[in-house]
């Protein structure tokens, strides 16, 4: 079951508001509607959100995104189409309903904090339990598990006067966790915070999202968040959606020059990860191989090294050309330690970005592992230059892994 599903959203401000969707649903443009005295904020926009996702709505001041996501939390009454939240149709639903789905199933995390400057971070973080009535010593420990979430359990008894603009954001958030709702709406929620405090949420709330799995829907007009934070990413203008997709089939397929125009100042070295840029190693090695084998195999592969690996798949090292060769010259009939050097490993999230600091570590390819060392791949260099330039590399393989030793 989708966390959010939207379906045929308009929502219309003005005179005759009913009148300008049927217009809009008859192919009249917004100028035109706009001349009967209607505003449009949001036009025909439709889309799934699945559990466990940070799903981003990316667009200008004026593209409808605010006013989408009050129709999402019922704030604002949609003029046409539905909003159904889980196994709840959201439209349908009276004001008290509205009320009761907003404190059980969805948090709000706002721009400007919305904390009470008379009420300590810790009643601050408990707030949306107060308000559902839960008892006051629940609510606060829960509270305190959301701040200590958060990396605040230490400023409980602080007041927001006291924060810096970072760590008043960290409450707004622990008070969306403390909430235990399975979904989250943010609302331009790092947008008013420095770059570098910005970044430091954005690093945050990833980790949050790795651990708790939380559905997200987080509402930016920076492309360069939008790419790095989204799952998915949908993009809007004058209230319709332009493109729907993950950051990278917009930065590769940009639906129109509107987009296009915004890819221009994204940061691919800030999006894009070694796990969309990883190749299967040109070559692959079993422990027991010979020097002669993985000569043979590093010249068929035009390639100086090879990547070692254990019976099950586990990284155990690189071996270079010229150990193998030297090997070869001291009569050994497999590969040794003497042979076989640590590698340079990154993990599968890491970012281009830091992978071009790894790269030149170490001459060899780097190798993508995962949490139990599990081989998943390489990234060549070129591999990152030319993600980096918007194109893709892919190296030939050699895998002796299942041949066992040659030679």
């Amino acid at each position: 079951m989708p966390a959010v599903h939207a379906e045929g959203l308009f929502k219309v401000f003005g005179r005759r508001p009913g009148d300008a969707v049927r217009r809009l649903q008859d192919g009249a443009s917004i100028a035109e509607v706009r001349e009967r005295g209607a505003t449009p904020a949001v036009v025909d926009v439709g889309f799934t959100v699945e559990p466990g996702e940070i799903f981003v709505v990316m667009g200008l001041s004026g593209s409808g995104k605010s006013t989408l996501i009050r129709m999402l939390n019922g704030l604002l009454e949609p003029t046409a189409g539905r909003v159904t939240i889980g196994d709840a149709e959201l439209t349908s639903l009276d004001a008290r309903g509205v009320r009761r789905l907003r404190q059980e199933r969805m948090s709000m995390v706002f721009q400007h904090f919305a904390l009470f400057p008379h009420r300590t971070v810790l009643d601050n973080a408990a707030y949306a339990l107060e308000v559902r009535g839960v008892d006051r010593t629940t609510r606060r420990a829960r509270a305190l598990e959301a701040l200590a979430e958060v990396g605040l359990a230490e400023r409980a008894d602080a007041r927001p006067d006291e924060l810096s603009g970072g760590m008043k954001q960290r409450v707004g958030l622990a008070r969306a966790l403390a909430a235990e709702t399975d979904l989250l709406l943010m609302d331009e929620a790092f947008s008013a915070l420095d770059p570098l405090i910005r970044r430091e949420m954005q690093d945050q709330l990833l980790d949050l999202q790795s651990r708790l799995g939380k559905t997200i829907v987080f509402i930016t007009h920076d492309l360069n968040e939008a790419m790095r934070l989204g799952d998915r990413v949908m993009v809007m203008r004058d209230g319709r959606v332009v493109q729907l997709g993950t950051p990278e089939q917009i930065l590769d397929s940009p639906a129109d020059d509107y987009v296009a125009s915004f890819l221009a100042d994204v940061d691919r070295g800030r999006v894009f990860t070694a796990e969309h840029v990883m190749a299967p190693a040109p070559v692959v090695l079993a422990g027991g191989s010979s020097p002669a084998a993985a000569l043979d195999a590093m010249h068929a592969s035009h390639t100086s090294s090879a990547l070692v690996v254990d019976g099950f798949g586990q990284l155990t090292g690189t071996v270079g050309e010229g150990d193998a060769q030297a090997a070869v010259d001291a009569g050994q009939v497999a590969l040794t330690d003497g042979a076989v050097h640590p590698s340079v490993t990154v993990g599968p999230e890491t970012l281009l970005s830091d992978l071009l600091v790894s790269a030149g570590q170490d001459e060899h390819l780097v190798a993508v592992v995962d949490d139990t060392n599990q081989l998943l791949g390489v990234v060549p260099p070129t591999a990152v230059l030319a993600a980096l330039g918007g194109a893709t590399a892919d190296p030939p393989t050699t895998d002796l892994t299942k041949e066992g030793p040659r030679g």
